[in-house]
């Protein structure tokens, strides 16, 4: 079976727009998480790590993206720049096109008026996509990963899948996710929200802390359409469902130790080889309590841990694929990144959750995610010894 490298990546969020920029800005210890005080999106103030509207006219100015929605507008302008890096095209039959998102277009409920029918059209994901595949000239048809807060890193994953399977020679996989009204007073509802930036594993965290961006991952069979000396391969991943509740995670952390465990078997690796975990940790109570308890079963508690929720929020579809890029890079610079806000760790399991910013010579690291319905993913990532 033929390996299946990084050709090129991209991240559009708060903190810039490439992956550098990102990296970069992350490693420094920043945050796009700020106060807003937007009464169309929430009543009372919150914390979210949102673009500026200024930062998002100006690209969408240059990219000329007018009379697109937001959601659409992330993901047309992070696809042209990890397109711009490769000679891979969406025009050719052997490229896949696959586009995560949780929510989509939901924003257009909010756009009604009252007794106003919404545009359900615009709304499917599907056509959507379809829409977005028009604009890149895809030749095959989009494939929608919409699976909860596990959709950007299961999207890889299948880009992943089909091309080991001989169907496609190349994938382009791309996803987005907005702060709306609508996304925001959900997490509210559950008395999940922050009432400051999230704390991932401190024994002070109190919630999640929403954010929004979009990120692609260029995925080829081909090593002559990938540059530079520290190619990325992609490692095995798995997906499982702990099946405990439709927002709660499983109480014991085994499901997705299960899918750790086959992820790092799949590709070869004992926990011994794994530089470093880009964990899920939302700062709920709930889901970074079940993340240590996975991570002992999984064996991993000596590795170190981060979570980029502190510098990102929690981007819901597109967190698995800016989490896995920023991790790919921190591969590359062989960096293991502090936990933005971590300062004493609040989970019942002791794990190693990282801290400081760290150089260390490693050539694997595993990304993990779960979401809501129990479900679960977990993906190796690695330097090619090619």
């Amino acid at each position: 079976m033929k390996e299946v490298f990084v050709a090129a990546d991209n991240i559009v969020s708060p903190l810039g727009d490439t992956t550098a920029e990102n990296f970069t800005r992350v490693a420094a210890g920043e945050s796009g998480i700020t106060r807003h005080a937007d009464t169309s999106l929430s009543a009372a103030p919150f914390y979210a790590a949102m673009l500026h509207q200024q930062q998002l006219a100006e690209y969408i100015a240059a990219d000329h993206l007018e009379g697109h929605t937001k959601f659409e507008q992330l993901i047309m302008l992070s696809v042209k720049r990890a397109l711009a890096q490769t000679d891979i095209t969406l025009a050719d039959k052997r490229t896949i096109f696959i586009v995560s998102t949780t929510k989509g277009n939901i924003e257009l409920l909010e756009q009604q008026a009252v007794g106003g029918t919404p545009p359900l059209a615009t709304m499917q994901l599907f056509n959507t996509a379809q829409q977005l595949g028009r604009h890149f000239n895809a030749a095959n048809a989009p494939l929608v990963v919409s699976n909860a807060c596990i959709s950007g890193l299961l999207a890889i994953l299948t880009g992943k899948r089909l091309i080991d399977a001989g169907l496609y020679d190349h994938a382009v996989i791309t996803g987005a996710d907005v702060v709306t009204q609508f996304v925001l007073s959900g997490f509210q509802s559950f008395q999940a929200v922050s009432n400051a930036p999230c704390r991932p594993f401190d024994a002070a965290r109190n919630g999640v802390t929403l954010g929004e961006g979009a990120a692609t991952v260029i995925l080829t069979n081909d090593p002559a359409h990938v540059s530079g000396k520290e190619r990325i391969v992609l490692g095995n991943g798995a997906v499982s469902n702990d099946a405990n509740h439709i927002s709660g995670p499983s109480r014991t952390g085994a499901e997705l130790s299960t899918a750790m465990q086959l992820a790092m078997k799949g590709s070869g690796l004992t926990p011994y080889d794994i530089g470093f975990v880009s964990a899920h940790g939302t700062a709920t109570l709930y889901n970074d309590e079940m993340e240590a308890k996975a991570l002992h079963l999984a064996a991993l508690q000596e590795v170190p841990v981060n979570s980029l929720k502190g510098n990102y929020g929690h981007t819901l579809g597109a967190a698995g694929l800016i989490e896995a890029i920023i991790g790919m890079a921190c591969l590359q610079q062989k960096t293991v990144l502090p936990t933005l806000g971590f300062e004493t760790l609040g989970v019942s399991m002791p794990v190693k959750v990282s801290g400081t910013l760290r150089q260390k010579e490693m050539r694997h690291f595993l990304k993990t995610v779960s979401g809501f319905g129990g479900c679960n993913a977990a993906m190796v990532f690695s330097l090619s010894n090619n």
